[in-house]
């Protein structure tokens, strides 16, 4: 019988992840207008449910690829914040050593990488390290991508080429409603992103993507059926981001209603509301929790403050 909730431990850990990726690109928010974070940022504020809940279904040895708006994802699959911050104020003690900032963090040694600043370029990255894992015989590949992603030519070459090779990966759409500045019903005839799929002969599932448990049992199932030699599979995850395109945007192409329609779609007082009605959190530990992450994302870029400029030197290393 399938499972119709998330362990307690799970779901209690999930919710703080969440908190951890909202902290941490509200403070991004707030340090790239006062200057302090070089180039462009792309938050992901209200998605964090995606993430997190795609990730905890994966594994050690798992490849994942991400998008220009990463951060979520490098948190869930368990990058380091103080890293994280550093590389996000091209510090040396970034996991790129400040060269890459926030659209081009990776760590291969978790199994991410990368974000990626060109839309749609982390599909067939995904793809390539899905064939690594078959021919390892281990391991499965995720592919996180925006809506958007779904009109280039590397979404449908790479679904092609995934389904026609049977590959362990799962496309990992997450549906936020706008291509930068353009409704979905603008770029496209179809309903939706998973009715694109049907001609590759790949099944296509589709959540509430401001539920974490139902992301999180979705994506277990499908990535448990992938180590099972099924698939490929897509799941797309139906979201809202809160914030624009980019920290700065001020999203005149949105109606009023439209934004305030984030409080009921909130990923985390809803999940805070299942904690709390299962006897799984008080509201006092809830609050404590936010307090200690507070405090952890702080001390991330107080870590990231101090941390060098990169020397002169390696200008050309690593490119």
């Amino acid at each position: 019988m399938l499972d119709t909730t998330m362990a307690p431990d799970l779901l209690l850990h999930g919710f703080e992840q969440m908190c951890r990726i909202r902290t941490f690109e509200e403070t991004v928010g707030r340090l790239y207008r006062d200057g302090d974070i070089p180039g462009f940022v792309h938050t992901a504020i209200g998605q964090e449910a995606c993430a997190v809940g795609v990730c905890l279904a994966l594994a050690e040895g798992d490849f994942l690829t991400s998008t220009h708006r990463g951060h979520g994802h490098c948190i869930a699959r368990g990058m380091r914040l103080d890293r994280m911050a550093a590389e996000l104020l091209g510090r040396a003690d970034g996991y790129c050593h400040g060269k890459g900032g926030s659209m081009h963090i990776a760590d291969p040694g978790l199994g991410v990488l990368g974000a990626n600043g060109i839309v749609g370029a982390g599909l067939p990255i995904a793809t390539g390290a899905a064939l690594v894992a078959r021919l390892r015989g281990s391991g499965v590949s995720v592919a996180f991508f925006g809506e958007g992603a779904s009109t280039t030519g590397a979404f449908h070459e790479s679904l092609n080429l995934a389904a026609l090779w049977e590959l362990p990966v799962l496309f990992a759409c997450e549906n936020n409603g706008y291509i930068e500045f353009t409704p979905w019903s603008g770029v496209s005839k179809a309903a939706t992103v998973s009715d694109l799929v049907a001609g590759y002969g790949m099944e296509a599932h589709t959540v509430d993507g401001s539920d974490v448990e139902g992301v999180f049992l979705t994506a277990r199932r499908l990535v448990e059926r992938l180590r099972a030699g099924d698939g490929p599979f897509l799941i797309e995850m139906n979201t809202f981001r809160y914030r624009g395109h980019y920290e700065g945007d001020f999203q005149k192409y949105r109606a009023r209603a439209d934004l305030d329609r984030f409080a009921d779609l909130d990923p985390l007082p809803r999940t805070e509301l299942m904690l709390c009605e299962r006897g799984i959190a008080s509201p006092d530990k809830i609050v404590n929790i936010r307090a200690a992450i507070d405090d952890e994302v702080a001390d991330a870029f107080r870590f990231a403050a101090a941390s060098a400029q990169p020397s002169l030197t390696e200008v050309d290393t690593d490119v």
